[in-house]
């Protein structure tokens, strides 16, 4: 019994040949058979597929490099580190934020507030508007600070002192003031469209006190009296019309030194009247018609009224 192979292995050109061996036993008078055709099958990749692929892998190096370089610039540029970014810092009370900053969208906070040394500053080249919402989205007070007004929408406007004093107060029905003193600075005073109702009315010490109303009527009542005093200085009632002093119930009492009344124009003698003596010293008598007019008549060593009594006609 002979064994003899019909193909061996051959290595070259660089790389492996596998080639299956076959053995057969041959006998004397017996036919041979020979092997049928074998394949050849080629492991790895080679040629320009192998370079490529050093080239891919060389590019994603370059690539890792690259982020991992960006990623310590940004780091660097942008002041990251454990306790926030650049001014931003964050505190176990909520965000610090130091220098100047700008936001382009709006802001949600609960409380901002500067620096215990430093004031708070907004800036803005439109308007500030500030906003508070109630449980369901809804606004139900709005500030508003723009170019040519401030605006505030809400039920109520009020300011208080710093020790929580009620300074100002605005709702829909009244404004009040919780002030001791209002004072009214304007060279054309405080206008009034409605009633005012106040205890006391008074200019300082250097200026004048004077209520107008051009177009209607000026009233002032008051349950228990009205006052009117000038401690330095005049009184004066003017008024194109008529000026009408009533009382119901008392009386009018003029308590002066002097009492004159320079309109009343000098009577005129009638015709068939006889001069009496005293009429020379240029005195002369009031009288009062039943309509309450008041005329001048000359003084005589009696009554000369009746004398007089046609300017009551």
């Amino acid at each position: 019994m002979n064994l003899q192979p019909d193909s061996i292995a051959v290595a070259g050109s660089g790389h492996w040949q596998m080639v299956r061996e076959q053995y057969t036993k041959a006998t004397q008078g017996t036919n041979i058979e020979r092997p049928e055709k074998q394949y050849v099958y080629n492991i790895g990749i080679y040629g320009w597929r192998k370079r490529c692929l050093y080239l891919f892998v060389l590019l994603l190096l370059i690539i890792l490099v690259v982020n991992f370089a960006l990623t310590i610039w940004i780091l660097k540029v942008m002041w990251f580190s454990p306790s926030g970014m650049g001014h931003l810092r964050v505190t176990s009370e909520g965000l610090r934020l130091e220098g100047e900053s700008e936001f382009l969208y709006p802001l949600y906070a609960k409380e901002i507030h500067s620096r215990v040394d430093d004031s708070l500053l907004l800036h803005s080249s439109q308007n500030i508007t500030v906003n508070a919402r109630n449980s369901d989205g809804h606004i139900t007070g709005r500030l508003t600070v723009g170019p040519n007004a401030i605006e505030t929408h809400g039920q109520q406007f009020q300011i208080n002192s710093a020790n929580g004093k009620m300074l100002f107060s605005v709702d829909e029905h009244e404004v009040l003031v919780g002030t001791d003193k209002l004072r009214v600075t304007g060279p054309q005073g405080a206008l009034f469209e409605h009633s005012v109702e106040t205890p006391l009315v008074r200019a300082d010490s250097s200026k004048q006190l004077r209520l107008e109303s051009p177009t209607r009527s000026l009233s002032i009542d008051a349950p228990k009296g009205v006052h009117i005093k000038a401690q330095a200085g005049n009184i004066e009632v003017l008024s194109q019309q008529d000026i009408k002093l009533q009382s119901s119930d008392g009386m009018l009492v003029l308590d002066a030194e002097t009492v004159r009344l320079p309109k009343l124009s000098l009577p005129t003698p009638p015709s068939d009247s006889r001069r009496n003596s005293g009429s020379s010293q240029e005195l002369y008598e009031i009288c009062v018609c039943p309509d309450g007019k008041l005329y001048l008549s000359v003084a005589g060593y009696g009554s000369t009224c009746q004398e007089y009594s046609r300017h009551c006609q």
